[in-house]
Parts: C-alpha cells; sequence; structure tokens
C-alpha cells in the first residue's frame, strides 16, 4: 500500500502547509528586539494578513496574544466577563473547560450551563442573548460544531465570546454575529504554537472600556489602562516577547494561504479533505463520525469511532486499548502521527482535515487504517 507523503494528522499542532521546509524561516529577525523596527513591521505583517484573508471589518480590532488560544480566551473571560449573566455553551473538553474557569476560577454566580455529550450540541434555540454567551464554533475534541450564525440574534444584549479555534480559516464565521473570537496559529494554518490570537468588535471594546472586573487582573490579561483600550496590543505591541521564529513561520503559512486563494480557497480545500473522509467512513463498516448528524460535523476535526462489535461491545478501557494499538501501528509505520481521540472523548481516532492536509494523503491512508484495525482485532 502506498503511504502518505506527509504522514502528519494530528489536530494540534497540524501539518505544515505543502510545500513547506525550515527555509522558509531565513527572513526571521534573528537576535533583534520583537520592538525594533522590523520586529514590528514583522507582527503588524502578520495581523495585516491575518486581517485581511479572514475579511474582517474595518473596525475590528485583531491582536497577538500569549498562551495560544487558550490564553486569548482566557483573556477574554476574566476582562468581559461580570457585568450580566452567562450562558455556557460546552459540548467537549475545552468548552466544559471555559465552563469550569467561570464557574470555579472567576465564581460568577448568574452562570447557565446549556452542555450536550460528544458528538452532539446542545439547543441552540434556547439561547438568551440579553445574556453573553461564551461557546466554541467547532468542538475540536467532539468532531461537532455549529451548523451556521443564524441562531444567534441580531439584537443581542450580550456578548457573542466564541472560540474559533479549530474554525478561522476553515469555516466562514459570521462577523456581524460574533463580539470576540479567538483562535490559535497552530491549528488551520499550521503554525507554530504558544501564540494567540484576539479579536475584537467595536461592542466589545466598548465593554471593555466601560467595565472593571471585581477580580484582580493579571498584567498578562490587561487590555485596558485607565478605562481605554490599549491599543499597541492590537498594532502588534505584544505584551509579552513572541518569538520571531514562529512570527516568520505563520507569515509563510498566511501567505501561502493567499496564493491557494485565500479564505475561499482554504474553505475549499478544508470540505474537499472532509467529503475524501465522509466518502470512506461511508463505506467502511467498522467505523463511523461520532458526530452522527451531518449538519453539525467538524470539518477539520473528524472524530471517528469504531461500531464493530468486536471493539465496541468490549468495556471502555479495552475499547481504549485496542485505539491505542491501532495508532502506534501506524505511528510505527510511518502512515499516520497522533491520531488518538482526545483523552476526555469517547474511545476512537481523530483525523486532522484542515486545509494544510492534502487529500491524497488522506485518501492513502484509509487503507491503512483498515489494515490497522484488522491487526488489531485479529
Amino acid at each position: 500500500m502506498k503511504k502518505p507523503a506527509n504522514p502528519c494528522f494530528s489536530s494540534g499542532p497540524c501539518a505544515k502547509r505543502p510545500g513547506w521546509s525550515v527555509n522558509v524561516l531565513k527572513g526571521i529577525p534573528k537576535g533583534r528586539s520583537h520592538r525594533s523596527a522590523i520586529g514590528k513591521a514583522k507582527l503588524a505583517e502578520v495581523l495585516d494578513l491575518s486581517r485581511s484573508i479572514l475579511k474582517l471589518p474595518d473596525d475590528w480590532r485583531i491582536g497577538i496574544v500569549p498562551a495560544s488560544d487558550t490564553g486569548a480566551v482566557e483573556m477574554a473571560l476574566w476582562s468581559l466577563l461580570g457585568t450580566r449573566g452567562v450562558e455556557m455553551l460546552a459540548w467537549e473538553s475545552f468548552g466544559s473547560g471555559w465552563v469550569s474557569d467561570v464557574q470555579k476560577q472567576l465564581k460568577l454566580n448568574d452562570v447557565i450551563v446549556r452542555d450536550a455529550a460528544y458528538g452532539d450540541i446542545p439547543d441552540l434555540s434556547q439561547v438568551d442573548f440579553d445574556r453573553d454567551v461564551v461557546f466554541t464554533w467547532n468542538g475540536t475534541t467532539s468532531g461537532a460544531r455549529v451548523p451556521n450564525g443564524d441562531w444567534i440574534a441580531d439584537d443581542r444584549a450580550g456578548l457573542t465570546i466564541c472560540d474559533a479555534t479549530s474554525a478561522a480559516f476553515a469555516m466562514d464565521l459570521p462577523w456581524d454575529k460574533l463580539d470576540v473570537v479567538t483562535y490559535s496559529w497552530q491549528k488551520i494554518m499550521g503554525g507554530e504554537g504558544a501564540h494567540g490570537i484576539l479579536i475584537l468588535s467595536p461592542r466589545a471594546v466598548e465593554r471593555l472600556e466601560s467595565h472593571t472586573p471585581d477580580w484582580p487582573m493579571p498584567k498578562i490579561f490587561r487590555l485596558t489602562k485607565g478605562g481605554k483600550l490599549i491599543e499597541g496590543v492590537f498594532k502588534g505591541e505584544t505584551i509579552n516577547t513572541p518569538s520571531m521564529l514562529a512570527v516568520e513561520d505563520c507569515i509563510d503559512g498566511l501567505k501561502w494561504a493567499q496564493n491557494v486563494g485565500g479564505l475561499e480557497g482554504l474553505i475549499e480545500r478544508t470540505n474537499r479533505n472532509a467529503e475524501a473522509v465522509d466518502a470512506w467512513v461511508s463505506k467502511t463498516p467498522w467505523v463511523e463520525h461520532l458526530a452522527t448528524s451531518a449538519d453539525i460535523r467538524s470539518t477539520t476535526s473528524m472524530c471517528l469511532k469504531i461500531v464493530d462489535p468486536r471493539v465496541a461491545d468490549k468495556p471502555e478501557d479495552d475499547q481504549r486499548a485496542l485505539v491505542k494499538k491501532m495508532v502506534n501501528l501506524l505511528d510505527t509505520e510511518d502512515v499516520a502521527y497522533d491520531i488518538g481521540g482526545y483523552r476526555d472523548a469517547p474511545p476512537g481516532l481523530r483525523l486532522w482535515a484542515g486545509a494544510t492536509v492534502e487529500t491524497s494523503d488522506l485518501e492513502d491512508l484509509f487503507p491503512w487504517l483498515g489494515w490497522a484495525f484488522e491487526q488489531v482485532i485479529s
């Protein structure tokens, strides 16, 4: 069987863009301060390219923040919540983590949690937009996403805070429905870790400038000074020292995105990959999508469950052991790396199908998945 040319199907950090090599990093301003003219120019280029590709409205702010998507979400939660009730939507590990932070760390009292099992999403028609609403657009660990933004009220009084880390650059985000959006470089664009992006609507900026949280605010989370937004954060003046190597790598990925057709090209590449996985699943009797409803199924982090009774009827620990054997076999053969389901998710596989993955590599992988399955059940 032919092996995939690139066996990197991890859901983060994700595959580098096709054709990537270390030579793309030759423009790094080595040993230079991120506050130097060249450092500032590189950071501004990341923001300008990101704004252009994502088609952000002109009056939205976009900034580079520390600690990946996690840092960006935490900054939003700690800085913006507390003026009104909050609805937390959770259907996978990271959404559940935001629930825990709001309830146990911020200790907000007026919190409604709407959750769902892995592979499903809550009833979106029940959401009250007089409250702030926190949700993930795409559940990276469950393979389930919101179908669109139609469920979000145009006349909302509260803010919508959206963790879009495995959706941005791969799915069409309706900016008029979202007030805060976060993502990390290491997902769709295959960048290096440690850096996040925080995007704020004018409504979010207004909240920041009119609201002082009741809790101490760590320096790394501070977005205002004297009641005014720290505009420098959204012009490349990062709160802490960024990796200029990661910045250069991010610029390369964004330029590649432009060359493949911008946002439309990235979405097309992602959808083509998802369709290939769907086609394989539909004709493979031993596996199904964890998200059984097609309209909420992720096109990037595609989570699969093994339904063959020789595995599915076993205790969960035994199922996990068999999946781990499959994953190890594929890793040893240099066919697929890091495709085990997330540790908190039901036992299964997880294939990244974002834009940096080639469809041909997925198609070469499928026979190997069948081979590994037969090996562990024989």
